[in-house]
Protein backbone atom coordinates (compact mmCIF):
# COMPACT_ATOMS: atom_id res chain seq x y z
CA UNK A 1 0.00 0.00 0.00
CA UNK A 2 2.97 2.48 0.95
CA UNK A 3 6.31 2.47 -0.69
CA UNK A 4 7.65 4.55 2.01
CA UNK A 5 6.41 7.59 4.73
CA UNK A 6 8.63 10.24 5.26
CA UNK A 7 7.45 12.71 8.24
CA UNK A 8 8.96 13.82 11.60
CA UNK A 9 9.43 11.67 14.39
CA UNK A 10 7.31 12.03 17.50
CA UNK A 11 7.81 8.90 19.07
CA UNK A 12 10.13 5.74 19.31
CA UNK A 13 10.15 2.93 21.19
CA UNK A 14 12.74 -0.46 20.89
CA UNK A 15 10.16 -1.28 18.63
CA UNK A 16 7.98 1.27 17.48
CA UNK A 17 8.30 4.50 15.46
CA UNK A 18 5.52 7.45 15.49
CA UNK A 19 5.62 9.23 12.44
CA UNK A 20 3.75 12.47 11.34
CA UNK A 21 2.90 12.99 8.13
CA UNK A 22 0.12 15.79 6.66
CA UNK A 23 -1.12 15.76 10.27
CA UNK A 24 -1.63 11.90 10.84
CA UNK A 25 0.65 10.12 12.91
CA UNK A 26 1.51 6.83 12.03
CA UNK A 27 2.19 3.94 13.98
CA UNK A 28 4.76 1.88 12.51
CA UNK A 29 6.39 -1.83 13.88
CA UNK A 30 10.62 -1.42 13.60
CA UNK A 31 13.16 -3.83 14.22
CA UNK A 32 15.98 -2.42 17.17
CA UNK A 33 18.51 -2.29 14.57
CA UNK A 34 15.96 0.68 13.33
CA UNK A 35 15.22 2.31 16.69
CA UNK A 36 19.42 2.69 17.46
CA UNK A 37 19.59 4.09 14.11
CA UNK A 38 17.24 6.74 14.39
CA UNK A 39 17.66 10.12 14.65
CA UNK A 40 15.95 12.31 17.50
CA UNK A 41 12.21 13.79 18.35
CA UNK A 42 11.42 16.51 15.96
CA UNK A 43 13.61 14.70 13.30
CA UNK A 44 12.38 14.28 9.67
CA UNK A 45 13.20 10.25 8.27
CA UNK A 46 12.18 8.38 5.75
CA UNK A 47 11.01 4.92 5.97
CA UNK A 48 10.43 2.59 3.54
CA UNK A 49 7.19 0.70 4.93
CA UNK A 50 5.33 -3.35 4.21
CA UNK A 51 1.48 -3.23 4.79
CA UNK A 52 0.35 -6.31 6.72
CA UNK A 53 -2.96 -6.77 6.42
CA UNK A 54 -4.72 -9.81 8.79
CA UNK A 55 -8.24 -10.44 9.36
CA UNK A 56 -7.41 -9.53 13.47
CA UNK A 57 -4.59 -6.56 12.36
CA UNK A 58 -3.68 -3.98 10.24
CA UNK A 59 0.10 -2.97 10.57
CA UNK A 60 2.72 -0.69 9.01
CA UNK A 61 6.52 -1.94 9.33
CA UNK A 62 9.05 -0.03 8.42
CA UNK A 63 12.57 0.53 7.41
CA UNK A 64 15.68 2.68 7.05
CA UNK A 65 16.68 0.93 3.60
CA UNK A 66 15.43 -0.89 0.72
CA UNK A 67 17.52 -3.84 1.54
CA UNK A 68 16.57 -3.83 4.59
CA UNK A 69 13.00 -4.12 4.00
CA UNK A 70 13.40 -6.59 0.22
CA UNK A 71 15.21 -8.67 3.21
CA UNK A 72 11.92 -8.82 5.73
CA UNK A 73 9.85 -9.22 2.26
CA UNK A 74 11.73 -12.25 1.84
CA UNK A 75 11.82 -13.60 5.10
CA UNK A 76 8.14 -13.43 5.79
CA UNK A 77 7.42 -15.45 2.71
CA UNK A 78 9.28 -18.22 4.29
CA UNK A 79 6.93 -20.88 6.15
CA UNK A 80 6.60 -20.52 9.54
CA UNK A 81 8.51 -17.32 9.51
CA UNK A 82 5.45 -14.24 10.43
CA UNK A 83 6.23 -10.59 10.17
CA UNK A 84 7.04 -10.67 13.74
CA UNK A 85 9.39 -13.65 13.49
CA UNK A 86 11.11 -11.41 10.08
CA UNK A 87 11.13 -8.31 12.84
CA UNK A 88 13.11 -10.42 15.53
CA UNK A 89 15.60 -11.46 13.09
CA UNK A 90 16.23 -7.97 12.11
CA UNK A 91 16.47 -6.61 15.65
CA UNK A 92 18.90 -9.53 16.54
CA UNK A 93 21.33 -8.73 12.67
CA UNK A 94 21.67 -6.63 10.42
CA UNK A 95 20.54 -7.28 6.65
CA UNK A 96 23.90 -7.99 5.68
CA UNK A 97 25.15 -10.49 8.51
CA UNK A 98 21.66 -12.35 7.91
CA UNK A 99 22.57 -12.56 3.79
CA UNK A 100 25.98 -14.08 4.56
CA UNK A 101 24.30 -16.55 7.15
CA UNK A 102 21.73 -17.85 4.62
CA UNK A 103 24.42 -18.25 2.26
CA UNK A 104 27.17 -19.98 4.51
CA UNK A 105 24.07 -21.94 5.95
CA UNK A 106 24.74 -20.43 9.52
CA UNK A 107 21.75 -21.51 10.91
CA UNK A 108 23.09 -20.81 14.61
CA UNK A 109 23.59 -17.27 13.75
CA UNK A 110 20.14 -17.10 12.87
CA UNK A 111 19.00 -19.23 15.67
CA UNK A 112 20.01 -15.99 17.96
CA UNK A 113 17.04 -14.45 16.97
CA UNK A 114 14.34 -14.10 20.21
CA UNK A 115 11.90 -17.08 19.05
CA UNK A 116 13.42 -18.65 16.17
CA UNK A 117 14.85 -21.85 16.78
CA UNK A 118 17.25 -24.18 14.52
CA UNK A 119 14.43 -25.70 12.27
CA UNK A 120 13.50 -22.10 11.40
CA UNK A 121 16.82 -20.97 11.33
CA UNK A 122 17.15 -24.09 9.00
CA UNK A 123 13.94 -23.03 6.81
CA UNK A 124 15.48 -20.05 6.34
CA UNK A 125 18.45 -20.90 4.60
CA UNK A 126 16.74 -24.12 2.85
CA UNK A 127 13.92 -21.93 1.34
CA UNK A 128 16.13 -18.54 0.61
CA UNK A 129 19.66 -19.72 -0.27
CA UNK A 130 18.90 -19.37 -4.48
CA UNK A 131 16.80 -15.66 -3.95
CA UNK A 132 19.65 -13.45 -1.88
CA UNK A 133 22.15 -12.15 -3.74
CA UNK A 134 25.74 -11.94 -1.54
CA UNK A 135 25.45 -8.27 -2.16
CA UNK A 136 22.96 -6.42 -1.96
CA UNK A 137 21.43 -4.46 -4.85
CA UNK A 138 22.22 -1.06 -2.50
CA UNK A 139 25.85 -2.21 -1.92
CA UNK A 140 26.41 -2.52 -5.36
CA UNK A 141 25.09 0.62 -6.53
CA UNK A 142 27.42 2.26 -3.43
CA UNK A 143 30.02 0.58 -4.54
CA UNK A 144 30.49 -0.03 -8.23
CA UNK A 145 29.82 2.60 -10.87
CA UNK A 146 27.10 2.82 -13.46
CA UNK A 147 28.68 0.99 -15.88
CA UNK A 148 30.30 -2.04 -14.26
CA UNK A 149 30.94 -4.97 -15.94
CA UNK A 150 29.94 -8.63 -14.30
CA UNK A 151 33.80 -9.45 -13.71
CA UNK A 152 33.70 -6.61 -11.85
CA UNK A 153 31.12 -7.89 -9.75
CA UNK A 154 32.62 -11.63 -9.62
CA UNK A 155 35.65 -10.14 -8.51
CA UNK A 156 33.81 -8.32 -5.58
CA UNK A 157 32.19 -10.87 -4.15
CA UNK A 158 35.73 -13.27 -4.37
CA UNK A 159 36.96 -10.70 -2.59
CA UNK A 160 34.07 -10.65 -0.29
CA UNK A 161 34.61 -14.27 0.25
CA UNK A 162 38.26 -14.33 1.27
CA UNK A 163 37.19 -11.45 3.77
CA UNK A 164 35.40 -13.40 5.64
CA UNK A 165 37.65 -16.34 5.65
CA UNK A 166 40.05 -14.11 7.13
CA UNK A 167 37.96 -14.01 9.59
CA UNK A 168 36.49 -10.12 9.40
CA UNK A 169 33.01 -10.26 9.72
CA UNK A 170 30.81 -9.85 6.70
CA UNK A 171 29.29 -6.42 7.80
CA UNK A 172 33.14 -4.93 8.14
CA UNK A 173 34.10 -6.51 4.68
CA UNK A 174 30.66 -5.03 3.07
CA UNK A 175 31.82 -1.56 4.40
CA UNK A 176 35.39 -1.79 3.24
CA UNK A 177 34.15 -3.01 -0.45
CA UNK A 178 31.71 -0.12 -0.69
CA UNK A 179 34.62 2.43 -0.47
CA UNK A 180 36.13 0.97 -3.30
CA UNK A 181 36.29 1.97 -6.90
CA UNK A 182 36.88 -0.96 -9.07
CA UNK A 183 38.66 -0.59 -12.23
CA UNK A 184 38.04 -2.94 -15.59
CA UNK A 185 41.89 -4.04 -14.96
CA UNK A 186 41.67 -5.17 -11.04
CA UNK A 187 41.13 -8.78 -10.21
CA UNK A 188 39.75 -10.55 -6.96
CA UNK A 189 43.47 -10.36 -5.70
CA UNK A 190 43.49 -6.77 -6.45
CA UNK A 191 40.38 -5.90 -5.04
CA UNK A 192 41.64 -7.62 -1.75
CA UNK A 193 44.56 -5.85 -1.59
CA UNK A 194 42.63 -2.46 -1.32
CA UNK A 195 40.01 -3.73 0.63
CA UNK A 196 42.49 -4.62 3.36
CA UNK A 197 44.06 -1.32 2.88
CA UNK A 198 40.57 -0.12 3.58
CA UNK A 199 40.10 -2.16 6.81
CA UNK A 200 42.85 -1.17 8.20
CA UNK A 201 41.73 2.70 8.09
CA UNK A 202 37.95 2.08 9.20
Amino acid sequence: MYAYIKGEIVGITEDNLVLECNNIGYNIRIPLSVAQRLPGIGETVKIYTYTSVREDAFQLFGFLSKDDLEIYKKLIAVNGIGPKGALSILSAMSADDLRFAILSGDAKAISKAPGIGNKSAERIILELRDKVPLMSESASLDSFSENDTSANAEAKNEALEALTALGYSPSEALKALRQIAITEDMDSGDVLKQALKMISTI
